[in-house]
């Protein structure tokens, strides 16, 4: 009775031992630090350069990197298309853009600036601490990245030493569209780089609205397109192609409304012809304006 007593108290410690410590051994090895958070995007122009702002609560990333790219993949595999004739990609790591139910922290995605060298900015990842960011500029221009503190912020400056002119771009005004009243168009100011303002126009309106233009009810209609190519003006006339896709979806609003008067307020466009992807509109000839079949309702 003694030896079985013995026994049953050694299995008694050793089940002690093993509930106690671990348990506490896996959780000092499993928790996982807090990285910091991203809270906002904000982006400005200075003289000589646009200003990209990315701030943070509970402190720095501890590692960021900006440089330009060819193309930025998503964690989905497909590209992340931006607007502009260069892209640049941020990174951080050790930080996060989400809180702890998976809810985006610093606002929209995916967003649009009128300023001279910055265009758009949109969220290629957000996966185990790595963040990422692809950024659509007018130019290739030199860049530099740098912290500030009280808050936490990093710093993307893009250096936009080319002249630019205000032009306008027109975009749907959807809450006009909606209730059938007119004006369907409302146009927006933008910046573009001289000598190629056509160019820096069409460019800009493939970027779509700001957010505070968003918030008045304004849009860019795609029509499935995602890019121009082959802009082109000549005896009065611009032409230029759709990439992507077109499609007018049945309605009677398509990118070729917002298109024609874009061009228009050159004074070398009188007529505009709009081919699709594959290189066709209605009536290629002559002193008139065209749209391809796939835009018609």
């Amino acid at each position: 009775m003694i030896r079985i007593r013995a026994v049953a108290a050694v299995l008694s410690v050793a089940g002690l031992g093993g509930l106690l410590g671990v348990p506490a051994a896996t959780a000092s090895t499993t928790a996982k630090p807090e990285v910091p958070t991203l809270v906002a995007i904000r982006a400005a122009h200075h003289p000589g350069y646009d200003r990209l702002v990315f701030q943070f609560s509970g402190g720095l990333p501890g590692q960021r990197s900006v440089g330009y790219v060819s193309k930025v993949i998503g964690e989905s595999g497909k590209q992340v298309r931006v607007v502009g004739s260069a892209t640049l990609l941020v990174r951080f790591f050790a930080a996060s853009g989400h809180d702890s139910s998976g809810h985006v922290t610093y606002g929209t995605r995916h967003r649009t600036y009128a300023l001279p060298g910055l265009i758009q900015v949109a969220t290629a990842g957000d996966f185990e601490s790595v963040l990422r960011f692809a950024v659509g500029v007018a130019s290739k221009e030199t860049v530099h990245m740098f912290t500030l503190t009280s808050p936490s912020r990093v710093v993307v400056d893009l250096k936009t030493p080319h002249k630019t002119v205000v032009v306008h771009d027109f975009l749907l005004n959807l809450n006009n569209f909606k209730s059938g009243h007119q004006p369907y168009l409302r146009a927006v100011d933008r910046p573009v780089i001289v000598p190629a303002l056509a160019f820096g126009a069409l460019q800009r309106l493939f970027a779509g609205a700001t957010d505070p233009e968003r918030a008045l009810g304004l849009r860019f209609v795609a029509s499935k397109a995602t890019g121009f190519a082959n802009l082109s003006i000549s005896d009065g006339v611009a032409r230029v192609r759709l990439t992507g896709g077109c499609g007018s979806g049945g309605s009677t609003f398509t990118i070729a409304n917002e298109i024609m008067p874009t061009l228009r307020q050159f004074s070398s466009v009188r007529w505009v012809k709009i081919y699709d992807p594959a290189g066709h509109t209605e009536r290629p000839a002559g002193h008139t304006d065209s749209i391809p079949v796939c835009l018609e309702p």
